[in-house]
């Protein structure tokens, strides 16, 4: 299951998301906005994301999309089981699923196109938790 939220500045990329995520084969949740609102709050959407997630944190997934995606990031990082990361490259989605088993993904709408955002997804869906015994450390350490 995939939760998926923005607020207005991420709310182009999450509505070109939503279904390209269901064309790969996933499950999609769309917990907002549903319609553009200028004067919404991103805590809003990643409280919603990170609460779904938070529940089913080892299957569940949740992605986030804001202005800098890093407000979300921060907001969705304060609930019990989430490790969010902002990402904004190939190689940063790659390393926060296979290093750190990162389990909600916040991108930038401000700085990603609508392409690069689906790269960084697929790319970050398919890449597994490498399950090393020093990433299970760290990740014990964060718990």
């Amino acid at each position: 299951m995939i939760f998926i939220g923005a607020d207005h500045r991420g709310f182009k990329i999450k509505e070109s998301l939503r279904p390209y995520l269901k064309e790969l084969g996933y499950e999609v949740v769309d917990l907002g906005n549903d319609h553009l609102d200028e004067t919404d709050d991103y805590p809003d959407f990643a409280n919603a994301v990170a609460g779904k997630v938070s529940k089913n944190s080892e299957t569940d997934k949740g992605i986030l999309i804001c202005g800098s995606g890093i407000g979300m990031s921060i907001a969705a990082n304060k609930f019990k089981g989430i490790r969010a990361a902002q990402v904004d490259k190939i190689e940063q989605a790659v390393l926060s699923r296979k290093d750190n088993n990162a389990n909600v993904l916040t991108l930038s709408g401000n700085d990603l196109s609508e392409s690069e955002a689906k790269e960084i997804v697929k790319v970050w869906l398919e890449t597994p938790f490498s399950k090393e015994e020093r990433h299970e450390r760290r990740i014990k350490k964060i718990r």
